[in-house]
């Protein structure tokens, strides 16, 4: 499993912990160091089921000076603005290696994550 991680965001500090603790074989990606492409976004978007709007932090301060929810749902657009912005992208988002996602925000998803892992 890859984790889009943030260090300092504590939903993806206990993402990792419990899917530690549950034996996972787990990879880290720094994603703010290492932004996801656009290829990468859309990847994970379609193993999501999601559209780029709805992992976007649209409270963040960025988010509003860029007009970001006045922005067209237009897929491409938002999309470019998650690989510009990486900071803009909710946390933490896990890819499974059976095609398999979650943007594991919640404690019902992180469950559903850890149980995942243990096959």
């Amino acid at each position: 499993m890859e984790v889009w991680f943030n260090p300092s965001c504590s939903k993806c500090r206990t993402a990792r912990d419990e899917l530690s603790g549950a034996g996972a074989d787990v990879t880290l990606r720094r994603y703010l160091d290492e932004p996801p492409s656009e290829a990468e976004l859309r990847a994970a978007l379609t193993a999501l089921r999601l559209q780029p709007w709805d992992i976007t932090r649209l409270s963040e301060p960025l988010a509003r000076e860029l007009g970001l929810r006045d922005l067209p749902h237009d897929p491409d657009a938002w999309i470019a603005v998650l690989a510009e912005h990486p900071q803009l992208i909710q946390r933490p988002i896990v890819l499974a290696d059976d095609g398999r996602a979650w943007v594991a925000r919640d404690g019902e998803t992180l469950a559903e994550v850890v149980a995942a892992a243990r096959g």
